[in-house]
């Protein structure tokens, strides 16, 4: 799955003046996902190698009570890295088949500007709003 679709040109950023999810765009983002990827599990390894430190040094009662909140804390953080990384392989996925890039709902592009900020998006910006709208919705109403 890490098959460079194609080179890109150094310093290249997608432009709405492009056609849409063209190749570089679609290199741009398979890059830009990968390497956060890469990040996310480097970041974990760190953090898993540390508390094992951590916990190996905690003699003292109040020293070892700390450590398992905050062996706590980074398991709910390493559980959410790993549910970004399964939507990382997800976004890979859709970049092979030629589906990233479009709103799962609507069919139509996600913007640029969107896909820059969350490269995982499945949603429109106004698809996203309106999933959201519908989710205070049913709660309100429990």
């Amino acid at each position: 799955m890490n098959e460079k679709i194609c080179e890109l040109p150094e310093g290249y950023v997608p432009s709405d003046k492009e056609e849409f999810m063209n190749d570089l765009q679609r290199e741009y983002f398979r890059g830009k996902l990968i390497q956060w990827k890469e990040d996310i599990i480097r970041d974990a390894e760190n953090v898993k190698q540390y508390l094992q430190e951590e916990s190996a040094s905690s003699a003292d009662v109040a020293d070892r009570a700390s450590s398992e909140s905050d062996l706590a804390y980074e398991l709910r953080s390493k559980d959410r890295a790993r549910k970004l990384v399964h939507k990382i392989n997800e976004a890979l996925l859709r970049i092979k088949n030629g589906t990233y890039g479009y709103c799962e709902e609507t069919g139509e592009p996600i913007s640029l500007k969107r896909l820059e900020a969350r490269p995982v998006a499945t949603l429109s910006l106004e698809a996203q709003e309106r999933h959201e709208k519908q989710e205070l919705v049913r709660k309100d109403e429990n």
